[in-house]
């Protein structure tokens, strides 16, 4: 996607919940081994008790908001994405955030594309605010809680613990003396001949949870590895990640060999998916340092790319000037490669 003279991340911000439950606790309950741990480096994931996936997106928004200086009857656009269940059966989640925010201008937009939701998102609202001036703001958000009533955390997915937590990110025209950030490129793409990683040999049912009690990503996954194996996936998956990074970075007309770009960071995964499924892909391909933003978190569902993007800006990761190059991605599968920069003042 063109971004012209790109625009502006007035601010990002993330939602986690001050409770979190370590994978140690996990190991001395018996719900992983040691094994688990070593292959995912995750030590400890954040817990939301009664707080709803939506509601914490609802607090990342207001934080986002509150640190622009925003009014959220101003928002032109609003978009919110999630992985997992929001809370009620047969409801928008996006609207809600929209109505608890006071965005009262134009409609919410819900995707639920699996884990490169966030990604999605952000490139709608960019292309919203391109196609229509009169947009004039939009706010991103994401969020996702994995309760132990319907999801397994530690032990439901290879290589994967999954956390509790929101982030919202507010898009508008670039201003450089108030922006976190100034998005430079963005692109994506798709492997649809994996989305059977997420479907297995299952049949289709009338009626969510109806082969299991708690959703099962391994099952699904161990049937689809046995019937098609892994070589294709991974050929599709990592010219996939080396296409979106060349072309965001084009578009946007950096060099892949700019030394500007500092920092390069990838979904919150395991330390062992991520190397064999993202860093054959992407190492070397840039002079950017990989960084490791998830340990204390594990996967954030829809929203690893913002809140990549948040630690990005609150552990300085960037002088003025410098890039980054941030990557979601999805079952389906999706994938979606944001170029930030620091704005210099």
């Amino acid at each position: 996607m063109r971004l012209g003279n790109g625009l502006g991340i007035r601010a990002v911000r993330t939602c986690l919940p001050e409770t979190v439950e370590t994978a140690l606790d996990a190991i001395a309950r018996g719900r992983i081994g040691e094994d688990d741990l070593m292959n995912t480096g995750v030590t400890e994931v954040p817990v939301s008790g009664t707080v709803s996936a939506p509601d914490m997106a609802v607090a990342a928004a207001r934080g986002a908001l509150a640190a622009a200086g925003w009014d959220g009857a101003d928002l032109g656009f609003t978009t919110h994405a999630w992985i997992h269940h929001q809370g009620h059966d047969f409801w928008s989640p996006a609207h809600y955030v929209a109505h608890r925010v006071g965005a009262v201008r134009g409609v919410p937009l819900g995707i639920q594309v699996m884990c490169n939701g966030g990604g999605t998102a952000l490139e709608a609202a960019a292309s919203r605010l391109l196609a229509d001036s009169t947009t004039g703001t939009a706010l991103v958000t994401t969020g996702d809680r994995f309760p132990d009533e319907g999801f397994d955390r530690w032990a439901g997915d290879y290589g994967v613990f999954y956390g509790d937590g929101a982030t919202a990110v507010l898009l508008h025209e670039r201003d450089d003396s108030l922006d976190d950030f100034t998005l430079l490129g963005l692109s994506s793409a798709a492997v649809s001949a994996a989305e059977g990683l997420h479907r297995g040999r299952d049949e289709f049912t009338p009626a969510s949870r109806w082969n299991s009690d708690r959703i099962d990503v391994k099952r699904t996954k161990k049937a689809f590895i046995n019937d098609v194996g892994l070589d294709g996936f991974y050929s599709g998956v990592h010219v996939a990640l080396r296409g979106i990074v060349t072309t965001a970075l084009e578009e946007a007309g950096i060099d892949v060999d700019d030394p500007r770009i500092r920092a390069l960071a990838l979904p919150r995964v395991g330390i062992k998916v991520r190397r064999e499924t993202y860093h054959p892909a992407v190492e070397g391909l840039t002079k950017a340092r990989i960084v490791e933003l998830g340990n204390r978190t594990g996967h954030l569902g829809a929203g690893d790319m913002a809140a990549n993007l948040t630690d990005i800006r609150e552990q300085e990761l960037l002088a003025p000037g410098e890039i980054a190059v941030t990557i979601s991605a999805g079952g389906g599968f999706g994938f979606t490669c944001a170029v930030v920069a620091r704005p210099a003042r």
